[in-house]
């Protein structure tokens, strides 16, 4: 199932995608709601509040879409036709980040291949969604694509065991880890961390939805790409993993607690290369989608 975030003209929405046309599942699951004779919680305006509120709930998205069907109100509840996608995930209250998570992107940077995981945050502010812009500073230095495989936590997770990890999943998304190399290899060679090389407004991408977990069957392996201008750059499969998902989870999950909505980003394949002004960016995961976004120096 598609779950996309939606901003229309009067305000934000949940779209979930039915045969190629999107619902307005905020406005559905209200309605559905007053047929049961109770009312909504709140509005469901956005997917963040799906998963704070434990509402992203796949059996009953299907129970409202079967509603929707049988009353024949779909071509009154669908999304505005000036609507625009944002990301799914509008600000994460927290992007944990994986570092040298396979062997031939580790090389090509002459790291050694880690032998435990290497995580690092991103700020939630730096979250932008499908044809969004990627605003650059100029003056920092070269500037790099990542394309990235994102898991977006569905209920709190610590302490996890690496055979339930994928029970904590809502679904997944494409990330585009833009990152200020000069400054980030500045900021490595100082032993410093790598936040502010991947922090800046803007240099996280994501989207174009949300596809739910019970889509994408575990283990999984799903083909990615990232294409500028046209050109492939990264083309790996995530079955190439250093330490798959589970692994991710575990760890992190030791040390952090995991909320619903935080994204965790898998890391990304070999092929990185410099991004300019002008350039876009085309990063592509089977299943989830194509996430297209220009760039522009400013």
């Amino acid at each position: 199932m598609k779950i996309a975030q939606f901003e229309q003209p009067d305000g934000y929405c949940v779209g979930v995608e039915v045969k190629g046309r999107w619902v307005n599942y905020t406005k559905a699951d209200a309605m559905f709601s007053l047929t049961k004779r109770r009312a909504a919680a709140e509005s469901l305006s956005t997917i963040n509040l799906l998963l704070a509120t434990g509402s992203l709930d796949v059996a009953h998205i299907r129970r409202v879409l079967d509603f929707v069907r049988t009353s024949r109100l779909l071509p009154h509840l669908l999304v505005h036709k000036d609507a625009a996608m944002k990301a799914p995930i509008l600000r994460p209250g927290k992007i944990v980040a994986l570092g040298l998570n396979y062997v031939l992107h580790a090389k090509e940077g002459s790291f050694p291949v880690p032998e435990e995981p290497i995580i690092f945050m991103k700020a939630g502010s730096s979250v932008i969604g499908p044809d969004e812009t990627v605003r650059i500073p100029r003056g920092l230095g070269r500037m790099d694509h990542e394309v990235e495989l994102a898991a977006v936590i569905g209920r709190k997770a610590t302490g996890v065991r690496k055979k339930d990890a994928y029970r904590y999943i809502a679904g997944y998304c494409i990330c585009n880890d833009v990152t200020a190399r000069t400054l980030q290899t500045r900021d490595i060679n100082q032993r410093h961390p790598w936040f502010r090389s991947k922090s800046f407004d803007t240099f996280t991408p994501l989207g174009p939805w949300l596809v739910t977990a019970d889509e994408i069957k575990p283990p999984v392996h799903l083909h990615l790409e990232c294409r500028v201008n046209g050109k492939v750059r990264q083309k790996a499969n995530t079955q190439d993993l250093v330490f798959d998902i589970p692994t991710v989870i575990q760890f992190i999950s030791r040390y952090i607690t995991l909320d619903p909505g935080d994204v965790i980003s898998t890391g990304t394949p070999a092929g990185i290369g410099q991004i300019r002004d002008g350039d876009t960016m085309v990063c592509k995961i089977d299943g989830l989608g194509i996430l297209r976004n220009p760039v522009r120096f400013r």
